[in-house]
């Protein structure tokens, strides 16, 4: 067996010198793979009006990114275990600087998507590294902390994201989004190289390529048809055909899984119940969230007009909330079991959710932080015991695909409720969105995007069509986050019923190998 000249074997547990500087160093990473999926958001606007992308593109900027990220996530996990997490952390974030300074060279809409897919790929290999690093540095007695801090900066990151972006944008323009990008990512290189230790499972099997493709066909052909439904008609052939082929494609990669002799992912993980609540959960919960992110930054700035600064500003509330709820969370755990806190942080999401859906043109910010606090403290609350319900529940030479699994759960959260939020909220704007009266190239372009729609009101003297444009988007706006609220009321219920003999206080009741699903799983991944 290989040895580390620092940690020793590689292959089992490593113990850091530093656990404190490798928990920044990761955290740094991980902020960085999770800030880029929603800083972007922020500067929406300016790059709809400076490349002309219309809704449809604009989604695909952002998505394109959480798509690639979320598809070649087990992929990119299982290469960075058998090769090493700290070569896969020093080739992730190194790419991620390399493409993000690139970009800031563009602006053609189709290269800025095909850009950010590419940011995707590097991510796929940063955030499940960071995760297992962590678990398989730090002790037993300290892991819990480290990862409700590790949990706390995957929250935390996106609205921290927002407010660094919307600061850049009031000196520069959209590109600083991707300067930022480029400086935490080479920070994140330089401090992996001279404090993260090597930690890798080396062995001689192959790896599952079949199932890596059938994992980047089938969640491709499901969103790309979800973010053109608007486009075609949700009832469309084209929207039907591609949403049933990615189902099918995906099924195809179950049954794979099932057969292969060391899958990517083992569907028989998922009749441990604590492992399936955090899996569900965790998708859920950042399926709103994410959504969330994408329609409120355009509102914020779109309709009730504030700056990107400002705009970023308004969401710190949710931060401020969802901090130090995270903090509180491994405590609460080990007093009161993980059931009644994850629970009560997926109610509190949801009633943030459905607070900010009574939005209009003319609300005050009072009900804008009315639901933001809830919101984040929900979520600080939720994503602490689901993240260690997923990696507790394995041994320490699974934590990789434990960490995967989390990742994959987030990543994949986020690029549908991007794609299906933002297409809903797309599909009730054009509908509500009145053009009578205008040519019908103005009334197309309107229908757009709201940004195309404030651009022609201003420029032909219509503030009429302004009016129309936000009320429509409200509209739209009060669909994607009621549809929001019901997935994480959802994921409350399924966490209730898949714990509800789960008597045990401590975040490691949930986690046990105790059952007969996980011997199986044991053997089917040894």
């Amino acid at each position: 067996m290989p040895a580390s000249p620092v940690t020793g074997p590689v292959a089992g547990p490593v113990r850091a010198l530093r656990p404190g500087a490798v928990l920044a160093v990761t955290c740094l990473a991980l902020a960085t793979v999770v800030s880029a999926m929603a800083s972007l958001s922020v500067a929406l606007p300016d790059v709809a009006r400076e490349t002309h992308a219309n809704q449809t593109q604009l989604s695909w900027i952002i998505d394109s990114y959480s798509l690639i990220f979320a598809s070649l996530l087990l992929f990119a996990a299982t290469l960075g275990d058998r090769f090493g997490r700290r070569k896969a952390l020093l080739g992730g974030v190194g790419l991620f600087a390399a493409i993000s300074f690139a970009a800031t060279f563009t602006d053609e809409p189709g290269i800025l998507i095909t850009l950010r897919a590419l940011l995707g790929v590097a991510a796929a290999f940063v955030m499940p590294a960071t995760l297992s690093t962590i678990t398989s540095t730090f002790p037993r007695d300290q892991l819990a902390r480290a990862i409700s801090v590790w949990a706390a900066v995957a929250g935390a990151s996106a609205a921290l994201g927002l407010f660094a972006s919307g600061l850049l944008l009031e000196v520069w323009s959209w590109r600083s989004v991707f300067w930022l990008n480029a400086v935490m990512a080479a920070v994140a290189f330089i401090g992996t190289h001279f404090f993260v230790p090597e930690s890798a499972q080396p062995g001689r099997h192959r790896v599952d390529v079949v199932g890596a493709a059938l994992t980047v066909a089938g969640l491709g052909a499901l969103v790309y048809s979800v973010i053109e439904a608007p486009e075609h008609g949700w009832g469309s052939t084209r929207t039907l055909v591609g949403m049933a082929l990615g189902l099918v494609v995906l099924a195809a990669f179950v049954a794979w899984e099932l057969r292969h002799p060391h899958p990517l992912l083992d569907p028989r993980l998922f009749r441990h119940k604590a492992f399936a609540a955090g899996s569900i959960s965790t998708t859920l919960q950042f399926f709103a969230f994410f959504g969330f992110i994408f329609v409120t930054m355009q509102y914020l700035q779109l309709v009730r007009g504030d700056s990107a600064l400002m705009a970023a500003v308004s969401v710190l509330p949710m931060s401020a909330a969802m901090i130090p709820s995270a903090r509180l969370a491994p405590g609460l755990v080990a007093r009161r079991g993980a059931r009644g806190p994850w629970t009560v942080g997926l109610l509190l999401v949801t009633t943030g959710l459905v607070v900010l859906a009574q939005l209009d043109a003319g609300s005050s910010y009072w009900l804008v932080a009315g639901g933001l606090v809830p919101l984040g403290a929900g979520m600080g609350l939720a994503t602490t015991p689901a993240t260690a319900a997923i990696t507790d529940a394995l041994p320490p030479r699974l934590q990789n695909v434990g960490s995967a699994v989390n990742d994959l759960s987030r990543e994949l959260g986020g690029a549908l409720g991007i794609a299906v939020l933002g297409s809903l909220m797309s599909a009730q704007y054009r509908d509500e969105l009145d053009t009578g009266g205008l040519p019908a190239p103005v009334a197309h372009a309107a229908r757009s995007s709201l940004a195309a729609a404030n651009h022609i009101g201003h420029a032909t003297g219509n503030p009429a069509l302004i009016e129309r444009a936000r009320d429509a988007f409200a509209s739209g706006m009060h669909l994607a986050l009621i549809s929001g609220a019901a997935t994480t009321l959802l994921a409350a219920v399924v966490v209730t019923l898949l714990l509800r003999r789960n008597g045990k206080p401590g975040t490691a009741a949930v986690g046990t190998q105790t059952d007969g699903a996980d011997r199986d799983t044991a053997r089917a991944t040894a």
